[in-house]
């Protein structure tokens, strides 16, 4: 059932949804798992913030703040269609280093994106466009995984680390060590893709004389936003979760009189089939988890790697493609939970220092072959109305120069900090 649910999502032969719904059916059905375990993704800080994320966008496009933001944008990314990619791939990098939540990035920046798009020509199912919302999904989760509290799998991995090693992660160490391949250049490498595989070409946006007077709905929203975006960077001096405040905030966006989206945009334009379809994932890689169906794998793929003191090229590269097939059976926020326990033995057999070990997963859960092995990136393709196609086709080609070109790199990183030995 997994190996038949991971193959429906992967080649699009049915829509998300519906694949999410025959899992839930099937799992249930056959009591694959409990059902608190089939239908945890319901219960996820992703899920909500998912659902939040469509209002807040929906409040941003209503009150007229969105194409004001895209304004101030068109302003500063003016140019050719690599420049703008530049631009959007860059904002989702700098935009990590003061907002925790991947999703709440994405629920930011994915309307005023979309705004500066239509300001300069790219309309509703054009190359440029869809390149652009590929830019800000795949910006923001795979050059988050260079900062240590940007993204989920990264926390699932310094909690997995502490509670197996009793080893804590900093936070300038980590970013020392990935930033400069797996996230500088890895953005590079995203930019380019982008700007050949969707060129298009942008006319360049109309300047308007002076902008009109902020009305009071977008001062309200604007407060609310800051107000959000204040909780969101204070996550860890609180403690509650961004997916929660994400949904106070959306509540407040669907009050009456006071809000900004009416029952009827809430019922019409928030798009429930990339929220189940998150649910799915999530409850996929959740069962998985709990049946000891990862384990297995894990323990069953560490026979086959060719792992060898006397050959450490070949070792990092096998690290790297064990993480990157787990990310296969559960998603990237599972691959952690299972990698980080097989370390020690990793370490001894591949002769690195176990710091090492537990650090080349990073590179593998950062590449994503697939578009639904990372969540967020399925969110921003549910929010950019992405085709599935699209999404599939920039995972392929960024993985595959992401082995060829940035694994390579990031070894002879490692060496030059002294991470594999001399």
């Amino acid at each position: 059932m997994t190996a038949i649910t991971i193959a429906l999502w992967a080649f699009s032969r049915l829509p998300e949804y519906l694949t999410a719904l025959l899992f839930f059916g099937a799992a249930m059905a056959l009591a694959a798992a409990p059902r608190e375990v089939v239908f945890s993704g319901f219960a996820s800080a992703a899920f909500w913030l998912v659902l939040s994320g469509y209002v807040l966008g929906l409040a941003l496009k209503y009150t007229g703040l969105a194409d004001r933001m895209a304004g101030l944008l068109s302003r500063r990314l003016a140019g050719g269609y690599l420049t703008v990619t530049a631009g959007v791939v860059a904002l989702t990098y700098l935009l990590a280093f003061v907002m925790p939540s991947n999703m709440g990035r994405i629920a930011l920046l994915m309307p005023i994106v979309l705004a500066y798009a239509d300001r300069i020509g790219l309309a509703p199912g054009s190359r440029g466009r869809i390149g652009l919302a590929l830019a800000v999904g795949f910006g923001t989760f795979q050059l988050s995984t260079s900062i240590l509290p940007a993204n989920v799998p990264n926390l699932v991995m310094a909690g997995s680390i502490e509670g197996s090693y009793g080893l804590q992660l900093g936070y300038l160490p980590y970013l020392w060590l990935h930033a400069p391949v797996l996230g500088i250049l890895k953005g590079v490498l995203l930019t380019c893709c982008i700007a050949w595989m969707f060129r298009d070409t942008p006319r360049r946006a109309e300047q308007v004389a002076a902008a009109a007077p902020l009305s009071a709905a977008e001062k309200r929203l604007g407060w609310l936003l800051a107000l959000t975006l204040l909780g969101w960077v204070t996550d860890g001096v609180h403690g509650v979760s961004p997916a929660w405040i994400g949904l106070l905030s959306a509540c407040v966006c669907l009050l009456p009189k006071v809000g900004f989206v009416s029952g009827d945009q809430f019922g019409k334009e928030v798009n429930f089939r990339t929220a189940i379809y998150v649910a799915g994932i999530l409850g996929l890689a959740a069962m998985v988890a709990d049946s000891g169906l990862g384990g297995i794998i894990g323990k069953a793929l560490l026979a086959w790697l060719p792992l060898s003191p006397d050959a450490p090229m070949r070792s990092f590269f096998s690290l790297v493609g064990l993480s990157a097939l787990l990310n296969f059976v559960v998603t990237a926020n599972g691959v952690p939970a299972l990698y980080t326990p097989l370390a020690e033995t990793l370490a001894q057999a591949s002769g690195f220092s176990l710091m090492a070990v537990l650090m080349a997963q990073v590179a593998g859960y950062a590449t994503v072959v697939m578009p639904y092995q990372a969540s967020p990136i399925v969110v921003a393709m549910g929010m950019g109305q992405v085709p599935a196609r699209s999404g599939l086709a920039l995972s392929l080609v960024t993985a595959l120069l992401s082995f060829v070109l940035l694994v390579p790199l990031d070894y002879l990183w490692f060496r030059l900090l002294g991470m594999l030995g001399s």
